[in-house]
């Protein structure tokens, strides 16, 4: 495996061993020093694709060793006027049973909230490192949050009353949304989270 393709045909096609493999060889590849410009299409390529290609997996492992990869090289995708375009994605994925598929979905949607979240902590600096208005990242934020709540709600338990901190709550799709609330709430700080909050 010297491509980050190939490890992905792997993860795709081989059996249960060799696309675990090939998922833990992604990192590899990827900090590899081949051609950089080249890796980083391909790499663009298969995050686009992602969503589609998902469907097509039937088996719970190779789901799993697929979001897992993809969480390895999501943060070079190309969509930087849309930091959003697989939040759709990423939240079904916060919703499935297997945990290392959630936690990924989770390092994902945190992979954003710092682009994101760049003209609420710095606000009289302008970022050179993503093409989006703070306008819109207000707009993604705020959609985020409201998202964020719903799927919260719809996965509550009477049983998570009794948990006080969120490191201590049982491993479950509530306790997946609530990490990636409070590190909104850490990245937005309290004012601004709390204008979020008025919104519910």
């Amino acid at each position: 495996m010297h491509t980050i393709k190939e490890c992905f045909e792997i993860i795709l096609t081989g059996n249960k061993e060799a696309s675990r493999q090939a998922a833990r060889q992604v990192s590899k590849v990827l900090y590899s020093a081949q051609d950089k410009h080249n890796k980083y299409v391909e790499i663009a390529d298969i995050i686009n694709s992602a969503p589609v290609e998902y469907l097509t997996i039937l088996e719970n492992w190779r789901q799993e060793n697929f979001v897992m990869a993809i969480s390895v090289i999501y943060f070079l995708h190309d969509k930087e006027q849309d930091p959003d375009f697989l939040f759709p994605w990423l939240f079904e994925l916060l919703q499935h049973q297997n945990g290392y598929i959630r936690h990924a979905a989770v390092k994902m949607i945190c992979n954003e909230l710092g682009p994101l979240t760049y003209h609420i902590r710095f606000p009289n600096e302008k970022s050179t490192w993503h093409a989006f208005s703070p306008k819109k990242a207000d707009q993604i934020l705020c959609s985020l949050f409201i998202s964020l709540h719903q799927l919260a709600a719809a996965q509550w338990q009477p049983k998570y009353k009794k948990y006080k901190y969120i490191d201590s709550l049982p491993v479950s799709s509530y306790k997946s949304v609530q990490m990636i609330l409070a590190d909104m709430a850490d990245l937005c700080g309290i004012e601004y989270f709390n204008q979020l909050s008025a919104l519910l």
